[in-house]
């Protein structure tokens, strides 16, 4: 069997299949808006006399003929928004995501890149950091990275690496922690008027086939409440509405312009999370590209799916030890079985003050000091532990990073 059009820099070849898809089908469909919870289409398949409609609407792809990158590119250059889909924590989804933007700015260099991963209040720092003027540590720090998102940054530092390289913009599509919790806590009716000056100015609740796809989900845990329904609802339609608008303004106020928008394939899927709220906003032409591990794959789903590399991140080192912030740094609550820093002399409740020199005020200090360090590199960690009789003492350990 061949697959045409291998990627030769992943190593593992990729195939896309085009999906006859088409706005109105988009719409119609329901859309699970939290990430990534498409369904694997069940196991046992129906009776023939029980398959309907959905045996006929069965996807076939002939897999010799499947079509690669070089056939999708093309038709995606037409498009002024394209919304690629993800697994979070899926590096070969991350990996091909850089490969279209690489490819579509070879072709069309007046892109931007939207991400769901940054926050807009932290628009600036982005911005700073394209031009250069911050480091990539100074962004971590500055835009709250692994509070506010908390997913590996290295998954990402590829396409930020190649955004930063080229200049291309890159658009922070979400809305803040701080509003997301405090609609989860009132509702969108419960705000503030001056908190109603950060949501977006329209959010439609029209779309029930969207909203009855969130109704499976949330069923999925029974001790929930309906008034907690009705909150899980508007905090998935401030999420995608406030993505949707973002990505809107941009594209208005770039005519001629493209933006590629990289989120979590539950925004995406079926349209009716953020494409089909980007085109409410503005008329633009749009395509939606999905990885296709994980999916029920119907023609609904997407304009495109694309089986992605296997791949996997270097290995991480770790230290082996349960962290929680705490007012003076970050307290040890408890350690690892075989942690190489409990054998070296760390406690539980010990609270880090330093690591290798660098001071430690918060648990995300310790994820980006440790951020490419492998197992075996040997770190210095600086504790303040209770002392029986002279109150607080400072104490410093050296050992190796494990697996």
């Amino acid at each position: 069997m061949t697959i045409k059009n291998a990627i030769p820099w992943l190593s593992v070849a990729t195939m896309i299949v085009a999906l006859a898809a088409c706005s109105e089908e988009h719409q119609s469909q329901p859309m699970p808006v939290t990430d990534n919870h498409a369904h694997q289409a069940d196991a046992e398949a129906p009776a023939p006399h029980d398959g309907g409609d959905s045996i006929r609407r069965s996807v076939v792809v002939e897999l010799n003929e499947a079509p690669g990158l070089d056939e999708m590119i093309p038709k995606l250059l037409s498009k002024q928004l394209i919304s690629v889909g993800e697994t979070h924590t899926n590096y070969g989804h991350h990996l091909n995501q850089l490969e279209i933007i690489r490819r579509i700015y070879a072709e069309f260099p007046d892109i931007a890149i939207g991400m769901e991963m940054f926050q807009q209040p932290y628009q600036s720092q982005l911005d700073s950091f394209i031009k250069g003027d911050l480091s990539e540590r100074q962004l971590l720090e500055e835009s709250g990275w692994y509070k506010r998102w908390g997913y590996d940054y290295r998954l990402y530092r590829p396409v930020l690496d190649f955004a930063q390289k080229n200049h291309i913009p890159v658009v922070a599509l979400n809305i803040s922690t701080e509003m997301k919790e405090r609609v989860s806590e009132v509702g969108l009716d419960g705000v503030d008027e001056e908190e109603r000056q950060q949501l977006p100015a329209e959010i439609d609740r029209s779309d029930q086939a969207y909203e009855q796809r969130l109704r499976e989900i949330f069923e999925q845990h029974p001790q929930m409440k309906k008034e907690d329904f009705d909150r899980f609802v508007d905090v998935q339609l401030l999420w995608d509405e406030s993505m949707a608008a973002q990505a809107a303004a941009w594209l208005q106020a770039h005519p001629g312009k493209k933006m590629i928008l990289l989120a979590g394939s539950g925004h995406l899927i079926y349209g009716s999370g953020i494409p089909n709220r980007v085109t409410r906003r503005i008329p633009v032409e749009g395509a939606i590209v999905l990885p296709a591990d994980g999916l029920e794959i119907t023609r609904e789903i997407a304009d495109f799916v694309i089986y992605p590399p296997k791949a996997a991140l270097p290995e991480a080192g770790l230290m082996g030890l349960f962290l929680e912030d705490a007012d003076n740094g970050v307290k040890i609550s408890g350690l690892g079985g075989n942690s190489s820093a409990a054998k070296a002399g760390v406690k539980q409740d010990d609270v880090i003050q330093m690591l290798n020199g660098k001071k430690v005020t918060t648990l995300s200090d310790i994820k980006i000091e440790l951020l490419d360090k492998p197992p075996g590199e040997e770190v210095s960690l600086g504790v303040s532990r209770k002392g029986l009789v002279w109150g607080e003492e400072m104490k410093e350990f050296m050992f190796e990073l494990g697996r």
